[in-house]
């Protein structure tokens, strides 16, 4: 097909998207030598999401709806069929179709056992066919959840647009990707381009073969460090206006720990983003990891120009965090795919090739300035963590966020949880020595949830090196949000 077909073909679609709908069938006849309505149809899918179309059941196409966009979520209980089928499938061209037993499925175990030793050691992982199917194996089905939970919060909060334009850097094979696609309804138009430069995008290529509907995806095999994300935008702009260039969404998965200078990357992808764009940063919830997250994030946020929209907001203006916060969410388990369970039932049945927890530490930052909380503490009314040694043995108010599930590791032990308000330079820990009405929404708020404290004593923990919130019969605690 030529340009000036092409071109013909945009032009009828922009005269005509707001009159009625597209009919391939019709358009056709506008066009000089009347290509087949095939390949009008073709042209406009490509061009759907520079033109702001929307394909339907029918096959003709309507313009798409403007505005954020709108997902239904209600968890993830099990990694998709589907997806786990493409896996499948996968691993049935690589071992056969006993792929789990005999030498293909010892050698798949091993790889599955050094990826991980080499984890927990701070190594890097040599990417090849093998390890890609090991990560496809022990690893997509729990980053799919993650990622499936933190999109949804996004979506929830608005910040993510109905036309969205994602770049997912280190996409590895797949769990965003496949996430996002699976929360994306049917009217939703999204261009979404990955980044990875390993035998990963085999496989994430192949979880992505068959996609239809809206979307217009493309992966990019370059490293993060190397890769323009200014010149993928030139060769697929949307149009007219600032933010026509510019990604909605980067996401970094799991892939931070990997950079040399993951800092340095992670700002140079900031200035693909849209003016009201958003970048979300996850890591595995060991402390190494979701402490090598805070460290960028502090870097991005308070020494650069993002702000933090979640969960460690910056409550008290012009304060930076200087304590360790070591902060993961943690959500139900899902069910154990049945790949994993063949494979670790021809190893022994152990459960060392089951991998269903999902936890992880996350971050949300942005360039417009907005954050999850549309508060500024009052020091007349609250005290900053900031400053817990002029206070500490009496008893304030407080503003915190709640950073943590219960952490509590024995039986009968009080209740303790993480708090933050972006300015403490230790550790804060609420601890519950005596629960009441008053101050149950501490234990029952979500992980990242904005809270009130009323008459709670500080005191300092040596043993710990922070300072302990003690939360009793005389502490009120209330959802802020």
């Amino acid at each position: 097909m030529n340009q000036d077909t092409r071109r013909q073909v945009r032009e009828n679609a922009q005269y005509l998207r707001n009159v009625r709908p597209l009919d391939p069938e019709e358009i056709h006849e506008y066009v000089e030598g009347e290509p087949h309505p095939a390949v009008v149809r073709q042209v406009l899918r490509e061009e759907a999401f520079d033109l702001g179309l929307v394909e339907r059941d029918d096959g003709t196409f309507v313009p798409a709806p403007d505005g954020r966009l709108s997902v239904s979520f209600d968890g993830v209980e099990r990694f998709p069929d589907d997806h786990e089928q493409r896996v499948l499938d996968l691993l049935s061209e690589w071992g056969g179709i006993e792929w789990d037993r005999g030498d293909s499925g010892d050698r798949l175990r091993e790889r599955i056992r050094d990826i991980k030793e080499r984890y927990l050691r701070g190594q890097g992982v040599e990417y090849d066919e093998l390890t890609a199917l090991g990560y496809a194996v022990y690893h997509l089905p729990d980053y799919y959840a993650v990622a499936s939970h933190v999109l949804a919060d996004l979506a929830a909060d608005g910040l993510l647009p109905s036309q969205l334009r994602v770049l997912d850097v280190g996409a590895g094979v797949g769990g965003p990707a496949l996430a996002l696609l699976d929360l994306l309804p049917d009217d939703a138009l999204l261009d979404y381009h990955a980044v990875e430069p390993s035998a990963a995008a085999d496989v994430l290529e192949a979880m992505l073969d068959d996609v239809d509907g809206n979307v217009r995806w493309e992966v990019h095999r370059d490293l993060a460090e190397d890769f323009d994300p200014e010149g993928a935008l030139d060769a697929t702009s949307r149009g007219d206006g600032d933010d026509a260039d510019a990604f909605d969404l980067v996401v970094f998965g799991n892939v931070l720990s990997e950079l040399d200078d993951p800092s340095a990357v992670a700002r140079r992808y900031l200035d693909a983003l849209a003016d009201d764009g958003t970048l979300l940063a996850l890591a595995p919830a060991d402390r190494n990891t979701a402490l090598g997250l805070r460290e960028v994030e502090r870097d991005l946020a308070d020494d650069g120009p993002a702000t933090v929209y979640a969960p460690t907001v910056r409550l008290w203006p012009h304060q930076s965090p200087e304590s360790e916060s070591w902060s993961f969410d943690r959500k139900p388990d899902i069910e154990v795919p049945s790949m994993q369970k063949r494979l670790d039932d021809a190893g022994g049945g152990t459960g060392e090739f089951v991998n269903t927890d999902v936890q992880y530490a996350y971050s949300v930052l942005r360039r417009d300035g907005r954050t999850g909380f549309d508060v500024t503490p009052d020091r007349g009314t609250h005290a900053p963590m900031a400053d817990a040694e002029q206070y500490v043995t009496d008893r304030v108010n407080l503003l915190a966020i709640k950073l943590s599930h219960d952490l509590s590791e024995r039986e009968g032990a009080n209740p303790l949880f993480l708090l933050g308000d972006g300015s403490q330079a230790v550790d804060h820990f609420a601890v519950v020595t005596e629960a009441s009405v008053l101050n149950e929404d501490l234990r029952r708020a979500d992980y990242g949830d904005l809270l009130a404290f009323e008459n709670a004593l500080v005191l300092w923990n040596d043993d710990e090196g922070a300072y302990n919130v003690v939360v009793d019969a005389e502490t009120v605690v209330d959802r802020a949000r």
